[in-house]
């Protein structure tokens, strides 16, 4: 019976503008961040490194390298009230399902073929 309640309380929570997102995708996630009383909207722009989870618990970790050439890697649950959005910008042609070598690659080396629709 405990099983049927958290599964009616988890398809409340999905929320259901959610992108088709892909491993290989550059994404906007526009995440609120809250400061004391205020609340903005930070923009982290970077490649879908690797998907998981399912359901409400889905999540995408997005890779960016920042100033200075440091690589910045967070992971965002896809369902959470703290996500305002995910915007898909480009979609790559990847032949694997995580693209954890991205973290040991720079400059040149670390770019991926975009797809092309026809």
């Amino acid at each position: 019976m405990a099983n049927a309640v958290d599964l009616i309380k988890s398809v409340e929570v999905l929320k259901d503008n959610v992108p088709e997102v892909a491993v290989g995708d550059t994404v906007k996630a526009h995440v609120r961040i809250v400061e004391g009383k205020n609340e903005r909207i930070q923009i982290f722009q970077g490649v879908v490194i690797a998907k998981g989870g399912s359901g409400s618990n889905a999540s995408i970790t997005v890779r960016r390298v920042a100033s200075g050439g440091i690589g910045v890697e967070r992971k965002f649950l896809i369902h959470s009230p703290r996500i305002h959005k995910i915007e898909s910008i480009r979609h790559a042609h990847v032949r694997r399902a995580k693209l954890y070598y991205l973290r040991n690659r720079s400059g040149k080396a670390a770019r991926l073929r975009e797809k092309r629709i026809y």
